[in-house]
């Protein structure tokens, strides 16, 4: 991992960073893709499920996979534009709009993945995961409402 430079701010949205044990915060590697993800559980796996990773994330298209965290909750919170946040949990499912200020949380075990809200092109969320464990499937067809 290459570490960021301290001196400036850092973008949360290149540089997610790491809440462990102790009250720590450590700036991760550049985010660079879904590869980021399993070198993230590999280096903070000693934090167990009290670790979570805060990242930064924006998108013009829904999402084209589920993803589920069994090691905690997830916080989502949109920053701007508007998204549609699908849970599945036992096959129902539950569609929560949010726009900027807005959060919804994602608990243990409950699969979801992300819509654009009607009428934005666009949107950025802020989340604070419990990655441990995350597990990923295809998510066929179109938006799910």
């Amino acid at each position: 991992m290459n570490a960021p430079d301290h001196r400036d701010g850092l973008s949360l949205a290149r540089f997610p960073v790491h809440l462990g044990r102790g009250g720590s915060a450590c700036a991760q590697g550049e985010f660079t893709g879904m590869a980021f993800y399993a070198d993230y559980e590999a280096r903070t796996t000693g934090d167990g499920p009290d670790g979570r990773l805060v990242s930064l994330h924006s998108f013009s298209a829904p999402w084209d996979s589920w993803e589920m965290h069994p090691s905690g909750d997830e916080l989502v919170v949109c920053t701007a534009g508007g998204l549609v946040l699908i849970q599945d949990t036992g096959g129902k499912t539950c569609s929560l709009t949010l726009f900027p200020g807005d959060y919804a949380i994602n608990p243990a075990g409950t699969w979801h993945t992300v819509d654009l809200a009607p009428g934005c092109a666009e949107a950025t969320a802020l989340f604070i995961t419990a990655g441990i464990g995350t597990q990923h499937r295809e998510r066929r067809g179109g938006p799910t409402r």
